[in-house]
C-alpha cells in the first residue's frame, strides 16, 4: 500500500486546496464584489442588473478565484440583492439553476479553476490558451444566452420587484477599506499558486508565507476558511489514489462510447456524482482521442448544476439561500426543473459551436 500511494501524483488535490483558501481570503472577496458592483450599476443597479451581473460576471469570475469562492460570493449577492425581495417560487428556482449550472460552467475559461479540469489538464496538456478557444468563449456565450432567456421570461416580475424594498439590503457601508497594497499581494499569491501548480512544495512554500501575511494583516482579514477547501482536497486525494483501481472496467465503458453517447452520459453520470469523478476516470482511459476527452468534460462541466451533489461549490450556495425557499428548503425536483433550460444550451454551445 504504501509503496501504491507513494507513486500517485497528489500535486493537484494540494493545488485545489490552497488555490480555494486563498480565493476566499477577504481581500479577494471584497474585490470580486467591487466588480460586480461596478458591472451592475452601469444598469441603475436595479434589481435585473444586479440579477443580470451576478449570474453572468460571477461565475466567469470563478475561472481566476475558483468555483466554491465564486459559487459563495455570487449566493450571498443574490441573498441580499434579490432573494430579499421576495420573488416567487418560480423565478426562485430558476435562478438558482441558473446559478448552479453557470458556476459549472463559468470556470472553463482557464485550466486551474474548476476541479473537474485541473484532475485532467496536466494529464492531457491543456494549457490556457487551449481552454479559451476551444471552452471559454462557448461558456460565455452558453452564460449569456441562459440569462438574457430567463430575464425576457420573467421580465414582467423583475419590473415590479424594483419597487418593492428587500428586507435585507445588504450594503456594504460599515465595512472597513481594504488598501489596494494587501489586495495586490493577494493576487501575487494567487499568480504565484498557479504557476508552481506542478510544484506541490512550491505550493505549499507559498501557503506558509500567505497565511503569515493574512496573520500579519489581520486588522484587514477575517479567518481563512479551511473546512471547504480541506473537504474537496480530500476528496480529489481519494479520488486519485483510489480511482486508478478503477481502471480495468472504466476503460472499456468510456472507451467504446461515442461522441454524442458520451457527451449525454458524462452529463447524466455528473448529476448523480461530483463531475471531477467523471473527468478523472475519463483521464484513466488508454488511448483516449482528443474529441472524446474534449466531448467527456464538457459534458462533465455542462450538468454541474442539475443537482446538489453534481459540483463540488453547490452545497455551499444550498447553504446560504436554502432559508429564502422556507421551511421545506430547496426542493430537488424544482431545482433540476430550474437547471434543466440552461443545461440544454450549454450543451448545445459545447457541442454544436465550432
Amino acid at each position: 500500500m504504501v509503496d501504491y500511494v507513494g507513486n500517485v501524483n497528489v500535486a493537484d488535490p494540494i493545488f485545489v486546496v490552497v488555490i480555494m483558501a486563498m480565493a476566499s481570503s477577504l481581500p479577494i472577496v471584497r474585490f470580486t464584489e467591487a466588480v460586480i458592483a461596478k458591472v451592475s450599476a452601469i444598469g441603475k443597479g436595479t434589481p435585473a442588473s444586479w440579477w443580470l451581473a451576478i449570474l453572468t460576471l460571477g461565475p466567469l469570475l470563478g475561472s481566476f478565484i475558483t468555483g466554491p469562492a465564486a459559487m459563495t460570493i455570487c449566493a450571498f449577492l443574490l441573498r441580499h440583492r434579490f432573494y430579499g425581495r421576495k420573488p416567487s417560487q418560480e423565478l426562485k428556482y430558476a435562478t438558482i439553476g441558473l446559478l448552479f449550472v453557470n458556476i459549472s460552467v463559468g470556470g472553463v475559461l482557464t485550466h486551474f479553476g474548476p476541479p473537474p479540469v485541473v484532475i485532467v489538464a496536466r494529464v492531457w496538456n491543456w494549457d490556457l490558451a487551449y481552454m479559451l478557444t476551444h471552452f471559454g468563449w462557448k461558456a460565455v456565450v452558453g452564460i449569456t444566452l441562459s440569462n438574457l432567456l430567463y430575464l425576457r421570461v420573467f421580465r414582467k416580475e423583475f419590473a415590479k420587484l424594483a419597487a418593492h424594498v428587500p428586507d435585507e439590503e445588504g450594503d456594504q457601508k460599515g465595512y472597513r477599506p481594504i488598501p489596494w497594497q494587501i489586495t495586490g499581494i493577494h493576487m501575487v499569491f494567487l499568480c504565484w499558486t498557479v504557476a508552481n501548480a506542478h510544484h506541490p512544495v512550491l505550493v505549499i512554500l507559498g501557503l506558509l508565507f500567505f497565511l503569515a501575511f493574512v496573520s500579519a494583516t489581520r486588522l484587514n482579514q477575517h479567518a481563512i476558511a479551511l473546512r471547504p477547501p480541506l473537504l474537496v482536497g480530500f476528496f480529489l486525494a481519494a479520488l486519485v489514489i483510489h480511482g486508478g483501481c478503477q481502471q480495468w472496467w472504466i476503460g472499456p465503458v468510456l472507451g467504446s462510447l461515442s461522441k454524442w453517447p458520451l457527451m449525454l452520459g458524462a452529463t447524466i453520470l455528473t448529476a448523480f456524482n461530483d463531475n471531477a469523478a467523471i473527468t478523472y476516470l475519463a483521464s484513466l482511459v488508454p488511448g483516449f482521442s482528443d474529441a472524446l476527452k474534449y466531448v467527456v468534460v464538457a459534458g462533465a462541466v455542462t450538468g454541474g448544476g442539475l443537482t446538489v451533489i453534481a459540483n463540488s461549490p453547490n452545497p455551499a450556495g444550498q447553504s446560504i439561500l436554502a432559508s429564502r425557499f422556507g421551511e421545506a428548503g430547496i426542493s430537488p425536483m424544482y431545482l433540476f426543473l430550474g437547471a434543466l433550460v440552461p443545461t440544454l444550451i450549454d450543451g448545445a454551445a459545447f457541442m454544436l459551436l465550432p
